[in-house]
């Protein structure tokens, strides 16, 4: 049930009555309870519902982010982090076209942020242009690092992923009330973000949660055997000086586990080294229950086969890591054979990368083989595991225009497509991502084909297939491309 209260949106949901507020011509509801709070006896514990109220809930400015460790100077140069305290960290916000209408699509953006940052509140997942355009957005909170994803062999896991799932059931719930279809979601989502989209559609209890996914820059292969798992719990168990059990964790305050979890990663994931990229210790966990198999293995098997997938990367994504940090300037033919060897890479890949790219130096080289390792090659295997399955509909993007930032040295970088496709080349957090000034035309040709997939099924170029490969490279234009730099995609046949 909706009405309007004088000029504030409202609306009925299973918990209660909601209040809105109207955001650049739709109806906004920020901070809607999807779960109780994870605290006190709930910490570490699986999602239970959300807590009822009396009387009428103020929906009009975001809730709490969930825990996480924000000493990252650098990171939030370029990436401004939402914190806001509070123990409702379980929630989401909802942005309408009109919560008076009826069978909208809708689309559920899971953020990213290595599974130890972000938030559904960073204002440049602001859902306004969505909206505008005909899609209910939702974008939603989820637990990070080891209250998300601490794996202890006990018969709980993944929380954080149990967390999307609870929203993912909420928006089944409750997504009418504001002119939303059950029927036609999409859930999407960006580096962190869209591995955990994968891993959803390999889930078994996620079936008819969604019916169509959307994935940039990120697939399946940061899963987590429960084995390395538990060796992550067993280490961060013994710099807290605690034993490796629920229970020890669940006594540790809040904010001492979220600085010891987040010294962790940067112990596991050194920038100073770009052959551990991608190692990932709180991520996804295959742990026979709630993931049974590897991702990869599961879409072989027709997972998610009713699910169609847009599924991208940028041209340079891991240029993030690299420009800020000055490692580009570091590169050597030393490095470049260290990460050819690191990834199996076999003999002479380095000279074909460097024959495909005359006048490139070694940062460069760097930038693509990494970017094709860590990115690109996952990205596809998880197409191919599809069209394995029985051609599962797919179909491949690659975000090619580049950022002005650090010289025009970022060039299509991690997360530069992200203000394009919410189109919120206003929003000031995202300047020193992606420039000042930058074209409303790519927002236009980025925006609308997701638009155009959430809303109609399909993007408006060829499906994937192993045939030609058909890929579309977004930038002021759509170009489409069977198997760009095809040679050096075969480099890595035996890469997951």
């Amino acid at each position: 049930m909706t009405k309007t209260v004088g000029s504030a949106p409202e609306v009925q949901v299973a918990s209660g009555r909601l209040r809105g507020r109207h955001d650049q011509g739709v109806a906004a509801f920020l901070g809607i309870p999807y779960a109780a709070p994870p605290f006190g006896a709930r910490r570490m514990r699986p999602p239970e519902p959300p807590v009822r109220w009396e009387g009428e809930r103020g929906a009009t400015d975001y809730g709490p982010t969930c825990p996480k460790d924000n000493d990252d100077p650098e990171g939030a140069a370029l990436f401004p982090e939402a914190v806001i305290p509070g123990e409702d960290c379980l929630n989401l916000n909802v942005w309408t076209p009109d919560p008076r209408a009826s069978g909208l699509p809708v689309l559920v953006w899971i953020h990213g942020g290595m599974f130890t940052k972000g938030s559904g509140s960073v204002a440049g997942y602001r859902g306004t242009s969505f909206a505008r355009d005909g899609v209910v957005c939702v974008t939603i909170n989820y637990r990070l690092g080891a209250e998300g994803f601490l794996h202890l062999d006990d018969g709980t896991a993944n929380l954080g992923l149990l967390d999307q799932i609870a929203a993912l059931e909420w928006v089944q719930d409750n997504i009418v009330a504001f002119g939303g279809d059950p029927g036609r979601v999409t859930v999407a989502g960006q580096s962190a973000g869209a591995m955990s989209v994968i891993t959803l559609m390999a889930m078994p209890r996620t079936r008819g949660l969604f019916h169509q996914a959307i994935t940039q820059s990120g697939a399946a292969a940061q899963t987590l055997t429960a084995e390395s798992a538990t060796d992550v719990a067993s280490r961060l168990a013994e710099s807290l000086g605690v034993a490796p059990t629920r229970e020890a964790f669940s006594e540790v305050p809040v904010e001492r586990l979220t600085r010891a979890a987040s010294a962790l990663v940067k112990e596991v994931q050194s920038v100073a080294d770009p052959t551990k990229w991608g190692s990932l210790p709180f991520a996804p966990v295959i742990d026979g229950d709630t993931l049974p198999d590897h991702p990869l293995d599961a879409l072989r098997r027709d997972a998610g086969s009713g699910v169609r997938l847009l599924a991208g990367w940028n041209r340079d994504d891991t240029r993030i890591g690299l420009v800020p940090t000055g490692m580009i300037d570091l590169a050597d033919e030393r490095v470049l054979s260290a990460v050819v060897g690191a990834y199996g890479g076999p003999d002479g890949t380095i000279g074909l990368y460097r024959a495909a790219r005359p006048g490139a130096n070694d940062g460069d080289l760097l930038a693509a083989l990494t970017t094709d390792c860590f990115i690109r090659v996952p990205v596809i295997r998880v197409a191919e595991a599809r069209l394995e399955a029985g051609g599962a509909d797919t179909w491949m993007y690659r975000f090619d225009h580049e950022s002005p930032s650090f010289a025009g040295r970022l060039g299509a970088a991690h997360a530069v497509e992200l203000p394009y496709v919410f189109d919120l080349l206003d929003e000031k957090s995202t300047q020193a991502l992606i420039g000042d000034d930058p074209p409303q035309v790519v927002a236009d040709t980025a925006h609308g084909a997701w638009v155009r997939f959430v809303a109609g099924g399909d993007p408006g170029w060829p499906r994937y297939n192993l045939a030609d490969r058909s890929t579309a490279l977004i930038d002021e234009r759509i170009t489409v491309v069977d198997d760009p730099d095809g040679a050096e995609r075969e480099v890595w046949t035996n890469r997951r």
